[in-house]
């Protein structure tokens, strides 16, 4: 009884003080590069090239965002038209990829069919691979499919996923095969388990892929640099991270990078809070206990 007070007491338990102090210690540290972040897009220009670099601003000033306006305005496509492009890429992305990993997922889960292992081992294989290694494949697939300058380039080859289907599968793998038979022995069909069954019960899952694969596409600035001739299809990432060449001043630039690296970073941020709790679950539970 004592051992589990110590370790699940209905309220803050003094055993528990030094384990909570340490969390608190850790939870400052990982805070320091947010806390640098925000503080860097609002440092003048004294403060951005000061040596020592300083960590914390100490004359706030918004001239770096009036310098992302104004190159905005300037510029021949407004930034707004980069933001659509990866609003609307990335949405899509997380939605198809939502679809094909969790369907990819219930049938390596579930269902029983020929190569099946193989198709698990190919997709566990594929973790190892990062994006750069397949560039040349996917430009030859991109160009061979005929969506070269189209926003099914930006789209396509996000939709691969090998960590989604892996996390998901781990997740379905956990659900007892009993009440799979219970729900077609009530005349259910693949799809009707697949979609009243299986996806409510991995919501947790559901949630990390999405967060996984926002911060993939929504960071993602190969598809514009690789696969895009025309600048009114590029994404915002790709208009960000060419700021400081296109400004042609160095001070300027440095000021506009800083703030770049805040934009980028507010709506990560933003969706891993709203949807913290959902991580967790999939973090702590792993499954169906």
């Amino acid at each position: 009884m004592r051992s589990l007070i110590k370790f699940n007491p209905q309220k803050l338990h003094k055993d528990q003080w030094g384990f909570h102090l340490v969390l608190l210690i850790l939870s400052l540290f990982m805070l320091l590069p947010i806390v640098f972040i925000v503080n860097h897009a609002f440092k003048p220009f004294t403060e951005l090239f000061a040596y020592p670099p300083t960590f914390f601003v100490k004359m706030p000033t918004l001239e770096n965002f009036r310098l992302l306006i104004n190159f905005s305005a300037e510029s021949g496509i407004p930034a707004s038209r980069y933001v659509f492009n990866s609003l609307f890429t990335t949405t899509l992305v997380i939605l198809l990829t939502l679809l094909i990993s969790s369907l990819a997922a219930y049938a390596l889960s579930k269902l029983s069919f020929r190569g099946k292992h193989v198709f698990n081992k190919v997709n566990t294989l594929a973790l190892m691979f990062v994006p750069i290694a397949v560039a040349i494949p996917r430009f030859l697939i991109i160009e061979n499919l005929g969506i070269f300058n189209t926003y099914l380039a930006h789209i396509v080859p996000m939709l691969a996923m090998p960590i989604g289907i892996f996390l998901l599968k781990q997740f379905m793998d956990q659900v007892p095969d009993d009440l799979i038979e219970a729900s077609k022995m009530d005349g259910a069909g693949n799809w009707r388990v697949y979609w009243n069954v299986m996806l409510p019960l991995v919501k947790p899952a559901l949630v990390t892929v999405a967060i996984l694969t926002f911060q993939a596409s929504w960071g993602n600035s190969e598809s514009s640099s690789i696969f895009m001739d025309d600048e009114s299809l590029r994404t915002l990432p790709f208009y960000m991270n060419t700021l400081v060449a296109q400004s042609g001043n160095i001070v300027a630039g440095a000021g506009l990078a800083a703030v770049a690296g805040l934009v980028m970073f507010v709506p990560n941020i933003v969706l891993f809070i709203v949807l913290q709790n959902k991580v967790m679950d999939s973090m702590a539970h792993t499954g169906i206990k």
